[in-house]
């Protein structure tokens, strides 16, 4: 396979991430879809951006500074990936306030919705900011100059700045920073005029009013500004007695860690740019000069605002399933395995069932992974109060979940503070699993009914994430589900298993024999068909298989939401592979694999994508779908995302376009979200004809 592994045959993983993000920025932009989910979309590219500079970024910076010359599998070295990352996140970053400018707020204006600026206020509305500051905002504000005897402050990750030079009388003129408080929401509405519905950002009532910071100064010019950190610190884990501890250290490097991205104010002045470059020991390149308001993160609190939600999408109810509704649901598992597709069934199922087994008198035990969960997470609390009853409660929860570090190490603190004994996460690995085992004792003996899902146990996600959860009481998946926690808290080293298959175990080996089983049947002249819909695919193993595959006849159809290495529909390599991307109103989450297998048909579902951190540095687990009705419904997910016109872009030799086939319409998404409610109103009929 070694002509299929030549660089010009892969795309590279974080070009193709901005792919993604392109993708999601064109929703933006698309006037089909309604104003405020397109201010929706803007802000995701925002945080998206975000979060690519502080660890994709960071981590190809700090290997160029470590001089790390190895090319990825597109030949690409780390000072290749940052010029093209450099050259690419600059044109995105123009083209986001593009149609900011000329789109999006225009289209707002004709609605009566203004987001204006200081220069703009009447009399009114000055007066009414003007109270604003001085009694609710200036209390709060630090302002720091730098001089002699006061150092260049530490500028904090993702916070909003205003810089100004002041100057007393004729003398020299002194830069001067204030930081612009989280405490306060950064939209302000300001009193209604003319039947208008004005907003003014906060950073335009600070910058209005900064002569008041500054008493017996003159503020000769002010300009917001923001800084990205590197986020990408190393945990050492080898030398590390208390992972909490090495984690919790971390988390206060990475506040002080180099500073991989400014973006400041357009119009700002040489001088205050050059002191912000020279402090901050930043490049040219990674100066963003931004012509708007700095981070759309602040549209989210607009369209959290009242009454708008004409220009939002039609409501949307995840549904409890029928055969849910009533009854005891250890029966209802008893009866016979329950496939959940969230955001369409509800959650709440999953939670309920937890809350249920953290009560129920005949539950023994409940053990649990943990890799993201919500602020408030109904499960935090089921687990503390089945502790708290009593219960052998055992909770790995991942403490090196990225930007949830803080998070998790609260939520370990509180589990173990109410009795549960909790997990820090394995060496060497992240485990992102998502499994839940339930040890309940019943009239024939002890039963383990299990939770396997593709998704993470976050009741707020899982309504605007799509995922795939089995519930299950398999004596083989609950024997497997047993020995995975024995696992992951002890020292035991199974060497069998029914069921589930694991990174970084057996995954791997597992997907590269159902593939070849794939190439094997093709050469002998049967049917062969792959069909994976997945977040990611960068590994570059997987990838020359699929190609030789591919060469060999295997039909192929990927579902690919994000980064994808593969090259689609290029001759002589992978003429019969397709890729698409779908991008909607829910986050495309769940992974699904299907193989022939000479029509006995195998599906899984599983927590991991096809790259190597997921084969080789996570603890996943990938689980199969064996009864019969349910594996149609599996199926019919995957079929009727690849018949998608209206939320599908189609890749050909790296290059997405959106699918234009609008003869026959069909949005995968909305296909569910109907098919949901018209369950649930026949559910309602049938209720309605027994009463």
């Amino acid at each position: 396979m070694k002509d299929l592994k030549k660089s010009e045959n892969y795309i590279n993983r974080e070009l193709s991430w901005l792919d993604f993000n392109f993708r999601v920025l064109n929703e933006a932009y698309d006037d089909k879809n309604p104003l405020f989910e397109r201010m929706k979309f803007l802000s995701i590219t925002s945080s998206n951006l975000d979060e690519f500079f502080m660890v994709r970024v960071a981590s190809l910076k700090n290997m160029q500074v470590s001089d790390y010359n190895k090319k990825d599998a597109a030949g690409l070295t780390p000072s290749d990936q940052l010029k093209k990352i450099s050259e690419k996140t600059h044109g995105m970053v123009e083209k986001q306030y593009s149609i900011y400018t000329n789109n999006i707020k225009k289209e707002l204006e004709r609605e009566n919705i203004f987001i204006t600026n200081r220069h703009k206020l009447s009399k009114k509305q000055r007066e009414f900011t003007e109270k604003y500051f001085k009694e609710e905002i200036y209390p709060v504000l630090t302002p720091m100059a730098v001089d002699s005897s006061r150092p260049f402050p530490l500028i904090h990750n993702k916070f909003l700045n205003i810089c100004a030079l002041i100057r007393k009388g004729k003398n020299k003129q002194t830069f001067a920073t204030v930081q612009i408080p989280s405490v306060f929401k950064r939209v302000v509405k300001l009193p209604s005029e003319n039947g208008k519905n004005t907003y003014i950002l906060i950073e335009e009532i600070v910058q209005d009013f900064l002569n008041m910071m500054f008493m017996g100064y003159d503020v000769v010019c002010s300009y917001p500004y923001r800084v990205m950190r590197d986020a990408d610190i190393p945990i050492d884990e080898d030398d590390s007695e208390d992972l909490l501890l090495e984690i919790e250290k971390s988390l206060r490097e990475r506040e002080r860690s180099e500073v991989i991205r400014l973006e400041v104010d357009k119009n700002i002045k040489d001088e205050l740019l050059s002191t912000l470059r020279e402090e901050l020991n930043i490049k040219k390149d990674d100066v963003y000069k931004i012509d708007g308001p700095i981070d759309f993160t602040f549209l989210n609190e607009i369209y959290s605002e009242k009454n708008y939600d004409k220009y939002k999408y039609k409501p949307f109810k995840p549904q409890i399933r029928k055969e849910l509704q009533c009854g005891d649901i250890f029966e209802k598992i008893r009866e016979k395995d329950i496939l959940l597709y969230h955001p369409y069934d509800s959650f709440s199922t999953v939670v309920d069932l937890i809350k249920k087994s953290a009560s129920d008198k005949n539950v023994l035990a409940i053990k649990q992974t943990l890799y993201r969960v919500s602020g408030h997470s109904p499960i935090i609390e089921a687990l503390s109060r089945a502790a708290e009853n009593g219960k052998q409660v055992s909770v790995l929860v991942e403490l090196k979940a990225r930007f949830d570090e803080e998070n998790n190490i609260i939520w370990a603190r509180k589990l173990e503070k109410s009795g549960c004994h909790v997990i820090y996460g394995l060496k060497g690995l992240k485990t992102h699993s998502k499994i839940t085992e339930i040890v309940r004792r019943e009239n024939d003996g002890i039963m383990r009914y299990v939770h396997l899902g593709t998704g993470n146990y976050n009741d707020i996600t899982a309504d605007f994430y799509s995922d795939i959860g089995l519930l299950t009481c398999s004596k083989e998946i609950g024997a497997d589900a047993g020995t995975f926690f024995n696992m992951i808290s002890g020292f035991s080293e199974p060497t069998h298993w029914n069921k589930l298959i694991l990174a970084p175990l057996w995954l791997r080996q597992k997907t590269v024999e159902m593939i070849e089983n794939e190439i094997k049947n093709a050469k002998e002249g049967k049917k062969a068909k792959i069909i994976a819909k997945l977040n990611s695919l960068v590994d570059p193993d997987i990838i020359a298989l699929l190609y030789k595959a591919s060469r060999e006849g295997v039909k192929i159809d990927l579902i690919v939401r994000g980064i994808c290495a593969l090259r689609a529909k290029v001759s002589g390599l992978s003429e019969n592979i397709t890729v698409r991307s779908i991008v909607g109103r829910f986050l495309e989450h769940t992974r699904i694999y299907y193989f022939y297998n000479n029509g006995a048909e195998n599906v899984f579902c599983s927590s991991a994508d096809w790259m190597q951190r997921n084969f080789n540095r996570r603890v996943e687990i990938m689980f199969p779908i064996d009864d019969k009705d349910l594996k149609k419904e599996v199926i019919k997910i995957l079929d009727i995302q690849l018949k998608d016109t209206m939320r599908s872009h189609i890749q050909i030799d790296g290059i997405y376009k959106k699918n234009k086939q609008n003869d026959k319409k069909l949005d995968c998404q909305e296909y569910y979200m109907e098919k949901a409610l018209k369950k649930s109103a026949q559910n309602e009929e049938n209720k309605e004809k027994r009463s």
